[in-house]
């Protein structure tokens, strides 16, 4: 059995039961926190079926009638950004003395301390891989967070892949824009290569096979090698051959820079749900 990762008494209780609160919930179990501890306020019927079966932790409808939460020294924001200000104004007053984990996205944690009247708020940008234990978080925390609840929060989110701290919140805008929202890059690259392999007169399933598994391998590649992106490239690209036609191509059609002007897209879309629903 592995050490509890939070050194508390209280509960964790999840605002929302949606598939990053499942990833979380998922880690913190495996790292050792003890699934009675653990509470979701979800009211979808299915989405409380789901969790309470997967992970035997206590699921509450309605975060008014049932108090059960209310002693969790850690609450997880984990609902839609359109959702956040009211999720909070209705139960403000009865985490007065909790720390406050947001996984919403774009929303300012000015805004989060605004309604809940607290500066102990700590701001995350997870991903979907998370899923799977191998997510990529930002962080980011306010002034009122103590350095061993930041440790706190890191640890939480070790158990969901790895993480990085930030000291500039507005740079979460761009984490949203690159890991957030990249896993959706990735799955539209493979599809289009897939696609290609069939076209090419290969079988579907084989198609996959080669697409996954050559990103597999050589995003495996460069996270073990010291050698730069460019350099791991260039070492693929020889002189007149296949890969060099293929790349001579993307770059006629100035394939990157559109790349990057998506990502900047998310980016500015990123900030404006901030605008939209962080007033």
């Amino acid at each position: 059995m592995n050490t509890p990762l939070i050194k508390s008494t209280g509960n964790i209780t999840f605002i929302g039961g949606g598939n990053m609160a499942a990833a979380m919930i998922k880690g913190l179990i495996a790292n050792g926190f003890e699934s009675a501890r653990i509470i979701a306020i979800e009211p979808s019927v299915e989405a409380r079926a789901r969790l309470s079966q997967e992970f035997s932790i206590q699921c509450v409808s309605d975060p008014i009638d049932d108090l059960s939460w209310q002693d969790s020294s850690l609450l997880v924001w984990a609902v839609k950004p359109q959702q956040m200000k009211a999720a909070c104004d209705s139960i403000a007053h009865l985490c007065t003395n909790a720390l406050h984990l947001s996984v919403a996205a774009g929303i300012p944690t000015s805004s989060i301390a605004k309604w809940l009247g607290t500066e102990r708020i700590v701001r995350a940008m997870p991903n979907t891989p998370a899923l799977i234990g191998l997510g990529q978080t930002g962080l980011f925390a306010r002034p009122g967070v103590t350095f061993e609840e930041r440790n706190q929060i890191e640890q939480i989110i070790k158990g969901t892949g790895r993480s990085i701290w930030l000291n500039d919140e507005t740079l979460l805008d761009g984490v949203t824009a690159i890991s957030g929202s990249g896993p959706a890059y990735v799955f539209y690259f493979l599809e289009a290569l897939s696609e290609a392999g069939v076209e090419l007169g290969l079988k579907p399933e084989d198609a996959k096979q080669l697409a996954i598994g050559t990103f597999i391998g050589a995003s495996q590649l460069a996270q073990q090698s010291a050698d730069s992106l460019l350099t791991l490239r260039e070492r693929v690209t020889s002189k007149g051959g296949t890969t060099e036609a293929a790349l001579t191509h993307m770059l006629n059609i100035d394939l990157g820079s559109k790349f990057k002007d998506a990502v900047k897209i998310a980016h500015k879309k990123a900030i404006q749900l901030g605008v939209n629903y962080g007033n």
